[in-house]
């Protein structure tokens, strides 16, 4: 692992590359590691997660203890699109939110509209498959069945509050219509088909899939959330962030599983790539200052994501910035619930994690500490 002195002396190259998303300038970048990433293709067919195991069929003996804790917790939080309540929401949008926040807030949904899909495309084409222990592929299984409901929440979302079918078809393909939005498509899907990928390499971009390219929005949404607007809409992304967190966190802990790590640069390098991109799309859908929200606010936010991604993988920070926004400092502080509220968006099947914890009583889990968690609201 590269020391801080070292990384210090190649940040201006990773800054530099980074800051395009050429798939050319991409594969130039891997070849510079061509040698060490051969090694870990043949490497690869031996990692424990990854080996046939013809064991996988069957679910006991439970051998991956935090894996199998993982699953536990997603399956403890879940919930439906038919518990988010709309009814103040229109309201909201029409009387409450200006225009440039109307766009803003379209802009966040319309990618969040497609982006579960494309996250579900790499479960089910590759991940869910290529994983051959029956702990993980719990998760998977469980967390394609979650990409759907996040992803019917969206839709729900964009057909409530945009009435003019064209403007909603236009949201709703998003990833062909707005260049912000298909340059991060692109990005996601490139990693889907590129077969010459270490699966380590599409873990970490899908990590940053999750864990940056859906926390700018997140925020964006919880920046409602402090102006006291669109309950049914800052609700569900309570739902729908804890989730996605919970996701990071699984992907760092299966890259913590394996025994052969990617080189510290190229971690460095896709983290970079997806911060680069993220940027870029908030440079597009805050095109003007808003009240408490602007591209500067938000591009800072990015990087403190990053590093926290960052931190989460093993790697040192690259930006070193604070966050810029209290009500997200506050806001994994909140989940309480008023007295005339349903249930908070912690709430989770409390006989489902009791019955986890039990079982942790006499199994203790084979690994160590993994104290970075993404599932708290950030």
């Amino acid at each position: 692992m590269t020391n801080e002195v070292e990384f210090e002396q190649l940040q201006p190259k990773f800054q530099q590359l980074g800051l395009k998303n050429s798939g050319d300038e991409h594969q130039q970048f891997l070849q510079s590691y061509a040698t060490q990433r051969q090694e870990l293709h043949k490497k690869q067919r031996e990692e424990p997660l990854l080996k046939e195991n013809k064991k996988r069929f069957v679910m006991y003996p439970i051998k991956y203890h935090d894996i199998w804790n993982m699953y536990k917790k997603a399956e403890a939080s879940f919930w439906t699109a038919e518990e988010i309540d709309l009814g103040k929401d229109l309201h909201d949008w029409n009387y409450q939110l200006n225009e440039d926040e109307k766009f803003f807030i379209s802009r966040v949904l319309a990618f969040f509209a497609a982006s579960d899909g494309i996250v579900n495309e790499n479960l089910v084409s590759n991940f869910s498959t290529e994983v051959q222990i029956p702990e993980a592929r719990c998760f998977y299984g469980f967390q394609i069945m979650m990409e759907n409901i996040h992803s019917e929440t969206y839709s729900l979302l964009i057909d409530t509050y945009i009435q003019d079918q064209e403007k909603a078809d236009f949201l709703f393909n998003a990833i062909e219509t707005i260049p912000c939005i298909k340059e991060k498509a692109d990005w996601a899907l490139r990693w889907i088909s590129d077969k010459d990928a270490l699966f380590a390499e599409r873990l970490i971009a899908f990590a940053a899939v999750e864990g940056i390219f859906f926390s700018g929005s997140f925020a964006s949404i919880f920046w409602l959330k402090k102006r006291g607007l669109m309950p049914g809409l800052t609700f569900s992304n309570e739902l729908i962030c804890r989730d996605e967190g919970l996701h990071t966190d699984f992907a760092c802990l299966l890259y913590s599983h394996l025994d052969n790590k990617l080189a510290p640069e190229i971690v460095d390098r896709i983290i970079m790539e997806a911060v680069a991109i993220e940027k870029r799309y908030f440079d597009d859908a805050l095109q003007v200052s808003l009240l408490g929200m602007n591209s500067n606010l938000m591009n800072q936010y990015v990087e403190f994501v990053a590093d926290r991604l960052l931190v989460a993988l093993g790697r040192p920070k690259i930006f070193k910035v604070s966050n810029p926004f209290d009500f997200m400092e506050n806001i994994s502080l909140a989940g309480k619930t008023n007295f005339f509220e349903k249930r908070v968006s912690d709430y989770q099947k409390v006989k489902v994690m009791e019955k986890s914890s039990d079982n942790n009583k006499t199994h203790p889990t084979n690994t160590g500490e993994f104290p970075l968690e993404f599932d708290d609201d950030f």
